[in-house]
C-alpha cells in the first residue's frame, strides 16, 4: 500500500534550482504594457486616425483616401476661420479670468475661513450638487432668468429701472460667457481647494507673527502656494471652452461661433476631412497652451 510522506515544519524541500528572476528595468516595462495598450488604443489611435483623415479628399457625398494639403490650407488661410479662433481664445480668456477669481476665493473661504473639516466637505459637496444635472438641462436654465420676458428683464422693468427690456442679456457673448462660468467654475474650485488644505497653516502663522497684514500673507504665501492648483484649474477651464459648441450655439443665438461649432457644422455637412484639419490645429494650439502653462508653474506637487 502506498504512503504519503508530509514534509514536517522543520524541514527544508530540496532546492531544484535558482528562482526566476526578471531584470528590474523589464519589471517597470510589464507594469506599465497595460496602461500603454489602453492608452494607445483609446487615446493615440484616434488622434492618428483624426490626423489620417486630416490629408483626404472629399466631395459633397463621401470621402476619399488620398494626401492633399487643401484641408489646412483653407483652414489656414482663411480670416474668417482666424476670426473664428480670436472668438474662440476670446471666450476662454474671459471665462478663464472669472473662474480663477471666483474659484480662488469660494476655496479660500472654504479652507481658511471654515474651521471644521467636516463643514468644509459639506459645503464643497453642496457646490457640487448642481453638477448632478445634465450640463446642457443647466445652460437652458438660463434662457427663462435672461430673457426679454424673463426674471431679470421683468424685475428691471416693473421696479423701473430700466424702460424696456435689455436685449443683450441672452443670445450675446455676456450669455455665453455667463453659461460657461456657472458650467466651469468648479473645475476651478476643486484643484485650488486642494492645494490650500495642503498648506501648512504654520507658515500663515508665522507670516502673522512677522508683521505681514492679511492681503501680504495672501500676495506672498498662500497664492504663490496655490499656483499648481490654479495652473490645474486653467488646464481644465481652456481645455473644456475651446471644445464647448453647444454653449456657444445655444446661449449666442447662433449670432456667434467657436471652433468647435465650425467643426460640427463641417461635420453635419459630410465635410470629415475639413473638420479633422480644424481639429489638428485646435488640439496643437491647445497643447501649445497647456505647455506654456506648465513651463511657468511646476504641477508635479500635485499629482
Amino acid at each position: 500500500m502506498a504512503t504519503v510522506r508530509f514534509i514536517g515544519v522543520g524541514e527544508k524541500k530540496e532546492k531544484t534550482g535558482k528562482p526566476f528572476t526578471l531584470p528590474k528595468g523589464l519589471v517597470s516595462y510589464i507594469e506599465a504594457t497595460p496602461l500603454a495598450l489602453i492608452l494607445g488604443f483609446f487615446l493615440l489611435l484616434p488622434i492618428l486616425m483624426i490626423v489620417v483623415v486630416s490629408f483626404w479628399d472629399y466631395d459633397f457625398a463621401q470621402m476619399y483616401p488620398d494626401f492633399v494639403t487643401f484641408n489646412y490650407t483653407e483652414t489656414l488661410g482663411s480670416w474668417v476661420t482666424w476670426q473664428t479662433y480670436l472668438n474662440t481664445l476670446k471666450y476662454a480668456f474671459l471665462v478663464w479670468a472669472i473662474t480663477l477669481f471666483l474659484g480662488f476665493w469660494v476655496a479660500y473661504f472654504l479652507a481658511f475661513h471654515i474651521r471644521t473639516t467636516t463643514m468644509q466637505m459639506v459645503l464643497f459637496l453642496i457646490c457640487t450638487v448642481p453638477f448632478l444635472t445634465s450640463n446642457i438641462i443647466r445652460m437652458i436654465s438660463w434662457i427663462p432668468v435672461l430673457g426679454r420676458n424673463g426674471l431679470i428683464n421683468s424685475a428691471l422693468v416693473n421696479l423701473g429701472i430700466v424702460p424696456a427690456p435689455i436685449e443683450w442679456l441672452l443670445y450675446s457673448d455676456f450669455a455665453v460667457v455667463l453659461a460657461m462660468v456657472h458650467l466651469y467654475t468648479l473645475f476651478m474650485v476643486t484643484p485650488i481647494f486642494n492645494t490650500l488644505m495642503r498648506i501648512d497653516k504654520s507658515l500663515v502663522e508665522a507670516a502673522r507673527d512677522a508683521g505681514a497684514s492679511s492681503w501680504q500673507v495672501l500676495w506672498n504665501v498662500i497664492i504663490p502656494l496655490a499656483k499648481p492648483g490654479m495652473a490645474i484649474g486653467t488646464i481644465f477651464v481652456v481645455t473644456l471652452v475651446m471644445a464647448d459648441f453647444s454653449t456657444v450655439q445655444v446661449m449666442s443665438g447662433g449670432q456667434s461661433a467657436s471652433v468647435a461649432l465650425m467643426m460640427k457644422n463641417q461635420m453635419s455637412l459630410l465635410q470629415y476631412p475639413a473638420a479633422a484639419a480644424n481639429a489638428v490645429v485646435l488640439l496643437a494650439l491647445v497643447l501649445l497652451m497647456v505647455a506654456g502653462i506648465l513651463r511657468v508653474v511646476d504641477i508635479r506637487k500635485e499629482l
